[in-house]
């Protein structure tokens, strides 16, 4: 991920921390999440002299690699403490 992605994701995700805070995702329909969501995008598409789609699909790209980093370390992490568990009489 570029540095310029990691802001667009870091911007995008304090910004829900703010305007989402205290909802549960799992029980908010998505649409309602993209509508809190929608000034900020606009604001980074008119930055980037882009569309608020292409943000928004440039965002949930940038947010499933997030994840999936998250997920290979926490996977790691677990691993090298069952290596080491191992190791122990």
């Amino acid at each position: 991920m570029t540095d310029k992605n990691q802001k667009i994701l870091e911007r995008i995700n304090e910004y829900a921390d703010k305007v989402l805070n205290g909802i549960d995702p799992q029980k908010v329909q998505i649409s309602y999440q993209l509508e809190k969501l929608k000034p900020v995008m606009e604001e980074i598409a008119k930055e980037e002299n882009s569309t608020v789609e292409d943000i928004f699909i440039l965002y949930m790209d940038l947010a499933s690699e997030a994840s999936v980093e998250r997920e290979k370390k926490f996977q790691s992490t677990l691993g090298n403490m069952n290596t080491y568990g191992d190791m122990l009489p």
